[in-house]
């Protein structure tokens, strides 16, 4: 979720046209309270922009004192029963509420107006969750008529409808994570697996790029699960995954996934082969460090070693499958890259190669003698 935090791009880059149109505004903006921050962070400025002002906007902030009602006047309000609602500004300093008026600390407002040449602005607050999120800001050029009361009821309407909007793109996303997302562990799962190795594999037919898959084994955790307990064996997993998370780190752009039971994986994308293996390799002496379990096996295979035509992911995963389950059976400390022991005639890449098509690819490994 990130109603605290910051919402996609996709949406709030064109989310403030629409207010502006029908208020007749010059410009408008969509702001953001950081309330750990203790600012409010512009999104996104639309309409006939000033000096300093960019669209999109990297790091435009203000102290949310130099505008204390998004974080005073709006909650004693609700606290006295009322509904957030707008207010207009003015050049002149004068101020229209639908309601009452917001405080002095309007004046931070009055002297960005002046500075930057226009004569009035309507304030929204954008309320989420039921509380302030942030606000929509409508400003008209000095000369143009003055927002008024209407306009600011209108406004108040306007950010009702972004507000919707917000909460139903918050919902599209975290029903998007989740389904992207081991629940127990954070990282990504099996489907988010398949589709960044499909687009990796076009890179690597399209242009080279490097393309590495580590699978991965936890060793123990049945043992563990049998012994201790469920509860315990996920927190193996939970504490695995973080490991993984952390090594993964170590190659930019590296995605980690578990890819269900006691099976995990690393995808890297661009790095050597030589530098995967590196990671891989830490991974597995932090992994035998771990209090429970036993351990990891881990199998690398990669489009940076000599391991013949790889036409689509299945053939990495069951390359890398194989890997993984000669470091296994071997009870090897270290990881097994395929197509580093005689090239084609490697045993891993003959292991691929000879293993029946069904059933998939982790399963047909571990009933092999």
């Amino acid at each position: 979720m990130w109603a605290g935090g910051l919402p996609p791009r996709s949406w709030w880059a064109g989310a403030p046209a629409g207010p502006r149109r029908p208020l007749d505004g010059s410009f408008a903006a969509i702001s953001m309270w950081e309330r750990e921050r203790g600012r409010l962070r512009v999104l996104v400025n639309v309409g006939e922009l000033m000096a300093g002002e960019e669209r999109l906007p990297e790091d435009e902030s203000y102290p949310v004192h130099d505008f204390p009602e998004i974080a005073e006047f709006v909650h004693e309000h609700w606290a006295a029963g009322g509904e957030p609602h707008a207010w207009v500004e003015t050049a002149e300093g004068v101020g229209t509420g639908a309601g009452s008026a917001p405080p002095s600390g309007g004046w931070g407002r009055v002297a960005a107006l002046r500075r930057r040449g226009r004569g009035s602005c309507v304030v929204a607050p954008i309320v989420l969750h039921g509380r302030a999120w942030g606000e929509l800001y409508v400003a008209r050029g000095a000369g143009r008529p003055v927002f008024d009361r209407d306009d600011a009821d209108f406004a108040t309407v306007l950010a009702s409808v972004t507000a919707a909007g917000l909460a139903q793109t918050e919902r599209l996303e975290e029903a998007r994570r989740l389904a992207f997302t081991d629940p127990l562990t954070g990282l990504g799962n099996r489907r988010a697996v398949d589709i960044r190795l499909d687009e990796a594999l076009e890179a690597y037919h399209a242009d080279g790029t490097v393309v590495s898959l580590v699978v991965c084994d936890l060793n123990g955790l049945k043992r563990v699960n049998d012994t201790l307990g469920h509860a315990v064996g996920d927190r193996l997993l939970e504490r695995f995954g973080s490991l993984l998370s952390i090594c993964g780190a170590m190659l930019p752009g590296a995605l980690v996934a578990r890819l269900g039971g006691d099976e995990f994986c690393l995808l890297g994308v661009g790095p050597p082969a030589d530098e995967v293996v590196r990671v891989a390799d830490e991974l597995c002496r932090r992994a035998a460090e771990l209090e429970l379990g036993e351990g990891v096996a881990c199998g690398i295979a990669s489009t940076g070693d000599p391991i013949g035509p790889v036409p689509s992911a299945r053939r990495l995963f069951r390359l890398a499958d194989a890997a993984q389950y000669r470091a296994k059976a071997a009870r090897s400390l270290k990881p097994v890259v395929a197509g580093r022991d005689g090239g084609a005639e490697d045993v891993v890449i003959r292991l691929a190669d000879t293993s029946p098509a069904h059933p998939p690819e982790r399963r047909r490994f571990r009933g092999r003698r």
